[in-house]
């Protein structure tokens, strides 16, 4: 089982993001489940959510704390929020930032990050391409780039499903994030 925690800010889509990776991978056959962590969500506070793909049904149905991959879609919270926390030693991080690959490397080490970690700026991309500096559907090209847990094919229908007349614009900054995607 692959399971993923999202890391964003309320209204940046993180519950959807991860609805659209448990879409996708279903969409392949497997099993999935995705669900927000619930609290005082708020737009503008910190949010998680969660995703599982696995080849088996999925029986647990409880938060995680030990992620194969962690998706951040506000690099505010890098320094506000422990991100890394549980993340396995050959997990990946994946982060919108506007730092350099100098810059993330060496920021690394500051916020107790020992994992790789990829690396695009979500925002600019959303900002371009949507007008608007939401980010999950170009984080999920990221993560993709970083870590091929389903096809980015089949990403696609669910995008279309869930945005209907803007789906296009979706799907083409969610392929450039993973063409701009860097795994450091």
């Amino acid at each position: 089982m692959i399971e993923i925690r999202f890391h964003g800010r309320g209204g940046q889509g993180a519950v959807t993001s991860a609805e659209i990776l448990a879409l996708a991978a279903i969409e392949e056959g497997r099993y999935a489940q995705a669900f927000p962590s619930f609290g005082p969500e708020r737009r503008g506070a910190p949010v998680v959510a969660f995703c599982r793909i696995s080849e088996e049904p999925i029986r647990v149905r409880a938060n995680i704390y030990e992620p194969d991959l962690v998706v951040v879609l506000d690099s505010s919270l890098l320094k506000v929020v422990k991100v890394a926390s549980g993340l396995k030693p050959d997990g990946i991080l994946v982060t919108n930032t506007r730092l350099s690959t100098e810059e993330m490397e060496k920021s690394k080490a500051d916020m107790a990050i020992k994992n790789r970690v990829a690396t695009v700026d979500a925002t600019k991309i959303a900002m371009e391409v949507l007008g608007l500096p939401i980010t999950n559907t170009t984080m999920l090209g990221s993560l993709l780039k970083a870590s091929e847990i389903v096809r980015k094919e089949s990403v696609i229908h669910p995008l279309q499903e869930r945005f209907g007349r803007i789906a296009q614009k979706n799907i083409t900054a969610f392929q450039r994030a993973f063409q701009e995607t860097v795994l450091i």
